[in-house]
């Protein structure tokens, strides 16, 4: 428990951390890294490249700042970042490490400004948000490896199959290599796979969606490749489309995530993705369709066009069988589109649109895909009246805006 003297002064702290809190964050990374290179094999080097780790911890930062007297508020986030803490392999042996350098981020930043009596602050404030996040995610780690067919660190699984679903989207579907029970999970959840590719100096680790219903004794993740092989965000992407085939060996993480369905209501659903993003919503469809059948669901998907919409004729079928409403928006279509009448309306979805065709009174609405589409999506809901707690989204990365 914080007194009320380093809760005044960490308070005090939060319009400098609003002005300065992505250049601590980028010092405190290339400080703990220089000093720590090992933690490398750990985070995503794209993120860390793009900037979006250091904005998103410099957002993290600043609300435990504003609301270091009531931590509670912000419990939600802490949950999300430990679910991705356990399935990256984040210990509490980390903290210290990170604790010490950000606190050398905010002086080095900061300089005089930043007196001891604020650095003390700061550190007392750190053990305890620390200590918040090393609980959560101990509990994490309990269920992970206890529930049926659970387990710790990084399982292999052998790719039991390999499907291109279409030119920059391939299937890979998982099973573990000791035959054994796997995990199961909430449809939006996702794994992450530890790579070690020939010739990297680093372990890299990215998270993926799982896109197929749980309960059907493998793990199926439907990865984008991105361009440009050389660039970070690219490096797996490729190295799974190119170097892994059917037979080889993956090591993924137990299932995690925040965002999924809610299976227990029977309201209606709209699932609304962009490009890779439908992954999360596929599995949430294929579940409805297997579990709630008679719920009423409305599945739109974005995509440039029919050479990169993926999973489209899987999508089609489930519909078929379900009370599922379809839709297909492509802002590019090919001339073959167009004759086979592949798309039901070009451009983008609209907040008039939405307002036409779709439950706003009722529904739940889930929605995942790049941070525009999903900043256009938040904002039409919004501007049509769709309350906060019937609103659900999921980030690809490190948590974002989606305020304009």
């Amino acid at each position: 428990m914080l007194n009320a003297k380093t809760i005044e002064i960490i308070k005090s702290t939060v319009p400098v951390l609003e002005v300065h809190g992505e250049q601590i964050t980028t010092v405190f990374y290339k400080t703990m890294f220089e000093n720590h290179p090992e933690l490398l094999n750990i985070f995503n080097h794209a993120n860390q490249k793009q900037g979006r780790q250091q904005r998103a911890l410099a957002g993290t930062v600043y609300a435990a700042a504003k609301y270091i007297d009531n931590l509670e508020a912000i419990l939600p986030v802490v949950n999300q970042i430990a679910h991705k803490h356990r399935s990256l392999g984040i210990k509490p042996e980390h903290y210290p490490i990170v604790g010490k350098h950000l606190l050398l981020a905010i002086k080095e930043v900061l300089g005089e400004a930043a007196t001891d009596e604020i650095i003390n602050a700061w550190a007392e404030a750190y053990g305890v948000i620390a200590d918040a996040f090393i609980s959560v995610e101990a509990e994490m780690y309990d269920a992970a490896a206890n529930q049926k067919g659970g387990w710790d660190g990084f399982r292999p699984f052998i790719v039991d199959n390999k499907i291109e679903e279409s030119e920059v989207i391939t299937s890979f579907y998982l099973k573990p290599v000791d035959g054994r029970a796997i995990a199961d999970f909430k449809p939006g959840q996702y794994i992450s796979i530890k790579l070690e590719a020939e010739g990297e100096e680093f372990t890299h680790i990215r998270q993926y969606s799982l896109s197929d219903a749980p309960g059907k004794g493998y793990y199926r993740i439907s990865v984008k490749k991105e361009a440009g092989m050389q660039t970070p965000d690219g490096k797996v992407s490729n190295y799974l489309h190119s170097n892994v085939e059917e037979g080889e060996i993956l090591h993924i993480s137990a299932p995690a995530g925040d965002f999924f369905l809610d299976s227990e209501k029977k309201s209606p659903v709209v699932l609304l993705s962009g490009g890779v993003g439908l992954t999360p919503m596929v599995s949430m469809l294929n579940t409805l369709a297997d579990l709630q059948p008679e719920r009423e669901v409305t599945f739109v998907h974005a995509a440039a066009n029919g050479k990169v919409h993926a999973l489209k004729d899987e999508v089609a079928a489930t519909a078929e069988k379900a009370k599922v409403n379809s839709f297909v928006f492509y802002d590019a279509p090919t001339e073959e589109d167009r004759q086979n009448n592949s798309f039901d309306a070009q451009g983008y979805v609209t907040k008039e649109w939405l307002q036409e065709n779709v439950n706003l009174e009722q529904a739940d609405f889930y929605f995942c895909g790049p941070v525009p589409f999903m900043k256009s999506i938040n904002a039409s809901l919004k501007e049509l009246g769709v309350t906060e707690d019937r609103i659900h989204f999921e980030f690809f990365g490190p948590m974002a805006s989606l305020e304009a």
